[in-house]
């Protein structure tokens, strides 16, 4: 399924509300996104309003290359396609393959932009340096990562604990940890099943990191796929299967699916909008970038496409499932983009991916 098609389903699920839900949380926090009051009056029929941007110089066209990760591939598609109500004359093609793979597209040159569920990593960063192109690191929203079960599995409860997440995830568990009564006591002798994204998505690596504690540290004996509707179709298919992935998928299915709250040690915490934005979903909740290739950057109609990007972003991630960052960390990325300001903000030590984290790495000069 297409990342577009992924977007009129949320739309025709009325997740287009959440842009309006996370108005609300953000102003409960002192925080108002650039464009929210917009979202939040608009008609669902109608849909929220775009801020306009100005080309640099006349009229603009081209083709512009996006790919990267299936979590941030909804954002830019909604993007992409307000982007071309305005600019018809420019092509802006979403791919969808992995952070990973996205990244070895862009430092490659093959790409304009990536999109990415996690900090870019030293090595592909070498890769980049090595083949001169630049990169501008851009957070475009928050994303939550889902644990879910068969909506069948009744012996679960409603919750688990991070540290049960690793007795069935961690690279020992391989061959030994193979059914449900192994992860609790309590629990019946079911098979488990176990479904996550590809080891090329930034999901993965930041659920590894976050329940593991090392990026890629995980059993091999599990289902995966770069597709999350193929995560979906098949925990729901069995009554002993588990996956995770981003939370607007969860919510895409919240009808075939159980999420489980999760305790990370301060007591078990559903997947909310407003749980994911307070950051009291932990571990389990993270910033989604794009980056632009500072080669791609001087050209009009990128500039033109990364400014509309930033500044109508608040508009559209809660359409497709996302919370908004508070609209200081967006006048701050474009400033960023409009410097040029390359690099990566993970290479400050003591940053971690969450809003707060991020935005004081920038004010540290970052």
């Amino acid at each position: 399924m297409s990342p577009i098609s992924r977007r009129r389903i949320l739309r025709a699920a009325g997740l287009g509300s959440l842009a309006a839900a996370t108005a609300a949380v953000l102003a409960a926090c002192g925080e108002t996104p650039a464009g929210t009051q917009e979202a939040a009056g608009a008609s669902a029929a109608a849909g929220p309003s775009m801020v306009q941007v100005t080309p640099p110089s006349g009229p603009i066209s081209g083709t512009i290359l996006v790919d990267g990760s299936s979590t941030v591939g909804p954002i830019s598609q909604a993007v992409a396609e307000e982007f071309q109500k305005q600019f018809s004359d420019v092509r802006v093609p979403v791919g969808v393959s992995g952070t990973g793979g996205g990244f070895k597209k862009f430092c490659a040159q093959e790409t304009d932009i990536s999109d990415a569920s996690r900090f870019i990593k030293s090595g592909e960063a070498a890769v980049c340096d090595e083949s001169g192109i630049g990169y501008i690191e851009l957070p475009v929203a928050i994303d939550g990562i889902a644990v879910v079960v068969n909506q069948q599995n009744d012996w679960i409860g409603d919750s688990i604990t991070t540290d049960e997440l690793k007795k069935i995830w961690a690279p020992e568990s391989e061959g030994a940890v193979m059914n449900w009564s192994q992860v609790r006591d309590g629990l019946p002798n079911e098979p488990l099943l176990l479904y996550g994204p590809g080891t090329d998505s930034g999901t993965y690596d930041y659920f590894t990191k976050a329940i593991n504690g090392e990026e890629g540290a995980s059993r091999g004996d599990f289902t995966p796929s770069e597709d999350d509707n193929v995560l979906v179709q098949g925990v729901s298919g069995d009554a002993g299967a588990i996956g995770f992935f981003g939370l607007a998928y969860y919510e895409q299915n919240a009808e075939i699916l159980k999420a489980l709250k999760v305790d990370g040690g301060a007591g078990p915490v559903f997947p909310t909008t407003e749980n994911v934005f307070s950051g009291k979903y932990a571990p389990l909740s993270r910033v989604i970038f794009i980056y632009v290739s500072t080669v791609a950057a001087e050209r009009p109609e990128v500039q033109t496409f990364v400014e509309f990007y930033l500044k109508n972003a608040a508009n559209l991630v809660g359409d497709v499932g996302y919370v908004p960052l508070p609209a200081e960390m967006y006048n701050l990325a474009l400033e960023r983009f409009t410097t040029r300001k390359t690099g990566t903000v993970s290479a400050m030590e003591g940053v971690t991916d969450t809003p707060d984290s991020v935005l004081q790495a920038w004010k540290a000069g970052a």
